[in-house]
């Protein structure tokens, strides 16, 4: 009788923790939404915001229940030090403090509750990480309010766990032992399921991270991971990255996948046959130099006629105007990452969810869709610049690795650093410049670092007006704090100065030369809480250069980041000339551009595993009757699976397979 009121006892104290970490979630899932309430959208309701409450608490109680299993067992069965109940308390509580206080930061950057992005992060310079969340995201008042908010919680918790329990009767016969007993089991494990599947004693009927979609705003519905579930996502996601798993993939399917994205129906056991292209004939004079140029979230929105008085992106568009040019706004990046960007363009692999540049097989053997090789059997010189250090992500290793003759970096810019990720974009293309006189026929690949936290440069200096610009960031709707946007822009306005600046000097020096110029990625800074698909992940893809012309491509043409080089190709190439390529040239788009989670197509923009879709803003005065969207989604759908299944492929195996 004695163990059995000693751990009724227990159990009680495990209860009240449990009870203590459901409320103290569900308060910050209730504060994060007051305080960030500008991101709600317009069109919610306050059913959907008590949806969003509701549907978190029930997913909270996987949060709370795992933290009250470990005291249950190591406490309550194990008899460990009765102490260790307060500190699991004390640890989790100062855990989701500090969880709590990042998350408004986080989400600002990505429009999502802690994701991919940690892991990627993971595997980027932690220095510069550290920085960035110094310099950027208030670290030093953030911390101490989370160190604030844990001593409130571990008061509150410690007094919880001292208030007296309820004693058992005594039970003298065993009979009756034995049936309390029996039902205090049966109520334990019947408990335990409901909580494991949220809310629900069965899988079907209960919440996860992957199930909480559940209203029509995504904001709120990121609102209703709690920071244990957001951080159990981002543990999941990057199992699946380990493993290669993304919507599409379907390897049972690569015969019928390398047809589709060849038009080639013949049967053949190697992808080599699929993947091979013949150029149609030179359509420009070879150029002197190529210069790819990847600009740090170089996002397209600025550049849209709703944002003129920005006055952002007036250099870019100053050379879009002009004659010898060509600009699509239906372009998308590889991902939502400067390395998913960077391995993308180095190797011809779209993203699918597998780091590449932490493949050994990266560095074992050149892949079949690289650009390089061709680009040198053109008579090119290929060369990779990045202002930042050669070791991050394994960039200059991987890029020697896949066949590019150089790699310059940090070391060999004789610059100073402006932060932590690199030098000023100015230094970046002064080098480049200086470079190309004593250079044959190069392609240069080009990353820039300044548009990029923390943001350090002197924009007074570089003669931003900045509070001319401030002015019209406010008159813009949904923007809660005008100036960092301010801040941002005039970074991005440096960047779109100094590129335009190199361009048009480069220009003047070697005027047979072409230009390509895009976004690594979109993401990152949006026009407002409430970003249109388009506007959060499109990025610019400009032509420049002698005879170019707004007419050498179909008007907004769909393509991203692996069409460039084979758009090259076919540029320059003579008729017949033989490549390997996984996306075609933009001369022979697929109609369809996409990155892990979003894809667009010539009237539409959506979410992949999802309904929503949105009409371009080109395309919204068009006759809409024309658009049949549920084909167009089926027809991306149908070209998305199958590079994903061939990309996947060459990723883990060779070039061989079963014809079934």
């Amino acid at each position: 009788m004695k163990f059995l009121q000693r751990f009724f006892e227990d159990l009680q104290k495990d209860f009240r923790l449990f009870l203590f970490m459901l409320v103290l979630l569900e308060i910050y899932r209730a504060a994060f939404i007051f305080f960030m309430s500008d991101y709600i959208a317009e069109e919610s309701t306050s059913a959907q915001i008590s949806t969003a409450l509701w549907t978190g608490l029930r997913l909270s109680l996987k949060t709370a229940g795992f933290i009250a299993a470990i005291s249950f067992v190591f406490v309550t069965i194990l008899r460990f030090n009765f102490r260790l109940r307060l500190i699991i308390g004390m640890i989790f509580s100062f855990v989701f403090a500090v969880l709590f206080m990042a998350r408004f930061p986080y989400y600002r950057e990505f429009n999502a509750t802690f994701g991919i992005e940690i892991i990627r992060g993971l595997h980027d310079d932690i220095f510069s990480i550290i920085a960035m969340i110094v310099q950027e995201y208030g670290f030093f008042w953030r911390f101490p309010v989370a160190l604030i908010l844990t001593v409130i919680c571990i008061g509150i918790l410690s007094r919880l766990l001292l208030l007296k329990t309820f004693q058992l009767p005594e039970f003298e016969k065993f009979s009756t032992r034995f049936i309390f007993s029996l039902g205090l089991t049966i109520f334990l494990v019947v408990f335990g399921v409901f909580v494991r599947f949220g809310g629900s004693l069965t899988y079907s009927g209960g919440i996860s991270w992957e199930s909480s979609t559940v209203t029509s705003d995504d904001f709120l519905n990121e609102c209703i991971l709690d920071d244990g579930q957001a951080m159990y996502r981002a543990y999941t996601m990057a199992k699946y990255m380990g493993e290669g798993i993304i919507a599409g993939v379907d390897e049972n399917k690569i015969l019928e996948s390398a047809q589709i994205i060849s038009g080639k129906n013949f049967v053949e056991n190697n992808l080599t046959p699929y993947l091979e292209k013949a150029a149609g004939g030179a359509r420009i004079e070879k150029p002197q130099h190529i210069f790819i140029i990847l600009g740090e979230t170089f996002m397209q929105w600025p550049m849209l006629g709703k944002y003129e008085n920005l006055h952002v992106a007036d250099g870019i568009k100053s050379l879009i105007a002009e004659k010898n040019s060509y600009y699509s706004r239906n372009f998308m990046p590889n991902g939502d990452f400067t390395s998913v960007a960077i391995t993308g363009m180095m190797t011809g692999l779209p993203d699918v969810n597998i780091h590449v540049n932490y493949q050994p097989k990266t560095y074992d053997e050149i892949y079949i869709s690289a650009p390089a090789p061709p680009l040198k059997k053109l008579g090119y010189k290929v060369d990779f610049w990045y202002g930042g250090m050669p070791g991050w992500e394994n960039i200059s290793k991987m890029a020697i690795a896949q066949d590019f003759d150089n790699f310059y970096g940090f070391p060999d810019l004789n610059a100073p650093k402006l932060t932590t990720w690199g030098v000023k974009d100015d230094d970046l293309f002064n080098a480049i410049e200086k470079h190309l006189a004593n250079e044959p026929p190069t392609v240069h690949f080009i990353m820039t670092t300044t548009n990029h936290p923390p943001y350090k440069l002197d924009l007074a200096a570089e003669g931003f007006d900045f509070e001319k610009t401030l002015a019209e960031i406010k008159k813009l709707p949904n923007v809660p704090n005008a100036e960092t946007l301010a801040v941002e822009l005039g970074h991005y306005w440096y960047m779109d100065k100094v590129i335009t600046k190199f361009i048009r000097s480069v220009s003047e020096k070697y005027p047979n030369s072409l230009f390509i110029v895009t976004g690594d990625h979109a993401v990152r800074v949006d026009p407002g809480t409430h970003p249109t698909i388009f506007e959060h992940q499109s990025v610019p893809f400009v032509m420049y250069g002698a005879g170019i012309s707004e007419k050498i491509l179909p008007p907004d043409v769909v393509g991203g980041h692996t069409s460039i080089v084979p758009t090259i190709i076919e540029l320059i190439a003579p008729e017949g000339f033989k490549y390997y390529s996984i996306a075609p040239s933009l001369f022979e788009s697929f109609g369809v551009a996409f990155n892990r989670d979003v894809f667009i197509t010539e009237n539409v923009a959506g979410k992949i595993e999802s309904d929503v879709v949105e009409i371009l803003p080109q395309v919204a005065s068009a006759d809409l009757d024309t658009v049949n969207l549920s084909q167009e989604r089926a027809n991306a759908e149908k070209i998305i699976s199958a590079v994903r299944t061939v990309t996947s492929w060459i990723l883990k195996h060779d070039l061989n397979f079963e014809v079934k």
